[in-house]
């Protein structure tokens, strides 16, 4: 069995190292158009922050590692054209401007994704940076030891963890977004007005409701203004964080795919035509709270993925068990995670939800420390099946959604959480479990049919 692999980050990574385990006698040829492999690029932020020393610590694999399994590893590689019906790819070394063709039984498209840019007038001005792979990083490291005045546009996750870094940097940050709050897409209000306040407090500037209609630069072609529908804000370097698209138009109208791009995979991580299989941010994934197909860009769903091309490549074996899109973050001394739909997400899918917030604390109060915790779930009125959960606290408590996101995968409702097995212990939780009476107190408030034909004695 001939196997190409086109495109190496997480999935492609996990894709190559289980096809070789699984494999060894199949020939595996990788191509990928950059000189490395395997970058975490969620970690730039702290290696702006100065937590990760170097960006080299942010690779967990190497073109060395997968070539000692057995790949034949071509990096600085793009293909051009991929030929489905004759099952053949169009290569370019970016060394030599050679092309070459090569051709396969079966295909792994897994190219990723790539940061969205704006049609903004001056976008093309000098230190506006994206903030993806291992060149930007650097690229960032360099020009903001230079930069005063950085804005970071896009209040998603990787914006939140960049304007801490650049703060605890000492610079003067300014967060502009279009939406009226921050991580909108993972919290509701009752969290994001906690989040906001953190930056507020760190004396990071919120441009929130502002949409970005022009750049402007100097005499040396620098970005030097940031023009927005309400005001103008000075700045040395900016870095767009609004968002990623998948890496597909060298193969979107030979498979299916939703409007953006992403590949439709079944699952057992085949697309349209069951000799292209596909996994990661090139892909779409079956999202269990809305029971939709999504765009969710996570490296946990990349490597999942990516494994589950090696298990069924050679027939389907193991099913894909969709996500939840459960993601975490560290802000200050906030430690903050979601899972499953918020209720504005919710009601975008037209899903009738109810929820509860629960504030308590994390252990009992005669223990030295007891840090307050903020809970909320939120549920389908009809079933009360759990569809998202969100939490925040001083305390981290972020593992309580990995928890609630086996309960979305598994379908369960509010009273099967409320009746849960969890174990107490004073030093980690409380004799009801958070979970527990989150869950409770929901029921103490819903109507619950109860069987009236048998008599109490």
């Amino acid at each position: 069995m001939k196997i190409i692999v086109i495109g190496c980050t997480h999935a492609g990574t996990t894709a190559v190292r289980n096809l070789a385990r699984l494999y060894p006698q199949a020939t595996i040829t990788v191509y990928e158009r950059n000189n490395n492999v395997s970058f975490l690029s969620c970690g730039i932020a702290l290696h702006i922050g100065g937590i990760v020393k170097e960006a080299d610590d942010l690779f967990y694999s190497s073109p060395e590692e997968l070539e000692s399994l057995g790949a034949n590893m071509n990096l600085e590689h793009d293909v051009l054209k991929v030929d489905p019906d004759k099952k053949t790819i169009l290569v370019k070394n970016l060394h030599t401007g050679e092309t070459f063709n090569d051709s396969y039984d079966k295909l792994v498209f897994t190219t990723g994704s790539s940061p969205i840019i704006p049609p903004i007038t001056g976008v093309g001005l000098k230190n506006i940076q994206l903030c993806k792979n291992y060149e930007q990083a650097e690229q960032i490291i360099a020009k903001a030891s230079e930069a005063k005045k950085i804005a970071v546009i896009g209040a998603g996750y990787i914006g939140v963890e960049l304007v801490e870094a650049f703060e605890s940097y000492g610079k003067e940050v300014t967060f502009i977004e279009g939406a009226d709050r921050v991580l909108n897409k993972y919290l509701d209000r009752e969290f994001t007005n906690d989040v906001e306040r953190a930056l507020i407090d760190h004396n990071i500037k919120l441009a929130l409701e502002e949409k970005v209609e022009s750049f402007s630069g100097d005499d040396t072609g620098a970005v030097k203004t940031v023009h927005t529908n309400r005001q103008t804000h000075d700045v040395d370097l900016v870095l767009l964080c609004v968002g990623f698209r998948p890496q597909t138009d060298l193969i979107r109208d030979k498979v299916e795919t939703l409007e953006n791009g992403a590949i439709i995979v079944n699952q057992y991580m085949q697309s349209s035509n069951p000799d292209i299989f596909s996994a990661g941010d090139s892909c779409a994934v079956f999202h269990n709270s809305s029971q939709h197909n999504a765009y969710i860009p996570l490296a946990t769903n990349a490597t999942k993925m990516g494994t589950l091309v090696a298990y069924n490549i050679n027939g389907p074996k193991i099913a894909y068990k969709g996500t939840q899109g459960t993601s975490a973050l560290k802000l200050y001394d906030l430690n903050l995670a979601s899972t499953g739909l918020t209720e504005e997400s919710a009601a975008a899918y037209g899903l009738d939800v109810r929820s509860h917030l629960l504030v308590d604390h994390e252990r009992p109060t005669f223990m030295p420390t007891a840090e307050e915790v903020k809970l909320k779930l939120v549920y389908d009125n009809d079933s009360m099946r759990i569809l998202g959960a969100q939490v925040l606290s001083k305390a981290d408590q972020t593992q309580l959604m990995n928890t609630v996101s086996v309960c979305i995968q598994q379908q369960m409702t509010v009273s099967d959480l409320a009746f849960t097995d969890f174990f107490f212990q004073p030093h980690y939780n409380k004799p009801i479990n958070l979970l527990n009476t989150l869950a409770l107190k929901i029921l103490a408030q819903e109507p619950i049919s109860t069987d009236n034909s048998t008599e109490l004695v």
